[in-house]
């Protein structure tokens, strides 16, 4: 059975990932890199890959102190929600007619088949994009890629221009893609709000039989 096991190992055979281990290991040696290095992966341990019912992809983590938490948008317990989460916890009110809840920790959507993917998985202290390697990108294109093969349908919720990057990787005959602007304050009233992210991807996976995420946070 495929897993996220069998993908990293094969993945480790190539030598452009190989090299991204070595940067990575060299940042979280010669810098202050989130998340810590306990949660790089954490993604893939929450949501297994036959557990997969949607995936949010987001840029890069949180390059603040105590932010990152190896799932994309999420904040840990007691830590303030970003302003991108803050927007998305809004539209969650909006579609699902839930509470805010008071934390911004995502870990229940995760634990629930929402795979919380980043396609950089570190970022070096006060600065974006510092770890933007082109290693960084084959990888996300293969985790894309792997995730398509699946046969059971899925849905991918692409919000801004560079998480619709992946979009040709998906097959739309099975999948369902979920596209929108980015949740930022800069781009989150020009179609993201109202855009009905999690509604529409419970639609969709009982339309194909699956069962319904539970998003109440």
């Amino acid at each position: 059975m495929d897993n996220w096991n069998v993908f990293f190992f094969s993945e480790l055979k190539k030598p452009s990932i190989r090299n991204l281990v070595r940067k990575i290991e060299d940042d979280y040696d010669k810098h202050v890199v989130y998340p810590s290095k306990k949660d790089l992966l954490k993604a893939f341990k929450l949501t297994e890959y036959q557990d997969v019912k949607a995936v949010i992809v987001g840029q890069d983590p949180y390059h603040n102190p105590q932010q990152a938490m190896g799932l994309s948008f999420s904040v840990p317990v007691g830590i303030a929600k970003p302003p991108s989460l803050k927007n998305i916890i809004k539209e969650y009110e909006s579609d699902l007619s839930y509470a805010a809840p008071s934390s911004g920790d995502l870990t229940k959507w995760a634990q629930n088949g929402v795979l919380l993917l980043n396609s950089i998985l570190t970022v070096k202290d006060g600065k974006a994009f510092s770890c933007n390697y082109k290693e960084y990108n084959i990888l996300f294109e293969d985790i894309i890629r792997f995730l398509n093969e699946r046969a059971q349908p899925m849905v991918f919720i692409l919000w801004g221009k560079s998480a619709q990057t992946c979009e040709k990787y998906i097959d739309s005959n099975r999948h369902l893609i979920l596209t929108a602007p980015h949740p930022s304050p800069l781009s989150c009233y020009r179609g993201f709000f109202e855009s009905k992210p999690m509604s529409k991807t419970n639609e969709f996976l009982i339309s194909k039989g699956e069962k319904p995420i539970d998003w109440k946070l």
